[in-house]
């Protein structure tokens, strides 16, 4: 079992390694999960997911999540096959959680440096909590 901390890691990036890693049988578990980045703009970031949490809802249409540790989930579901069985098997050994849960809280967490904010060559992003928080999240 792998403990990742998402402070300060490139969404993108890090859902790609972890998926990754998932496929190939190992179980991970993401904390800090409201300190991911995403790179861009921050109006056309916010834009972006506005329109992806508008256009369904929970009952009839493509249910995209507003909570930070379910974008992340979301996004590494992405990335993986999960509509057969090894995607399905691989996913569920994922869990994220917002802050550091209790139970892990004595664990040492990893980062990966392939995610590191260091590799943006741009200072325009936007911190996941924040655009929980913009899309209607009370986490």
């Amino acid at each position: 079992m792998a403990v990742i901390d998402a402070n300060n890691l490139i969404l993108g990036r890090m859902a790609s390694i972890v998926a990754q890693r998932l496929l190939s049988g190992e179980e991970i578990k993401i904390i800090n999960a409201e300190k991911a980045i995403i790179s861009g703009r921050k109006e056309t970031t916010f834009d972006r997911y506005k329109k992806y949490v508008a256009r369904g809802s929970r009952e009839f249409g493509p249910h995209f999540p507003r909570r930070p540790d379910q974008i992340i989930a979301r996004t590494v579901r992405g990335m993986i096959p999960h509509t057969k069985m090894t995607g399905r098997e691989a996913h569920n050994r994922l869990k994220v959680y917002v802050g550091v849960p209790v139970e892990l809280s004595k664990e040492p967490a990893s980062t990966l440096e392939n995610a590191s904010i260091t590799r943006l060559s741009t200072s325009n992003y936007t911190v996941l909590g924040e655009l929980s928080k913009r899309l209607g999240s009370k986490y």
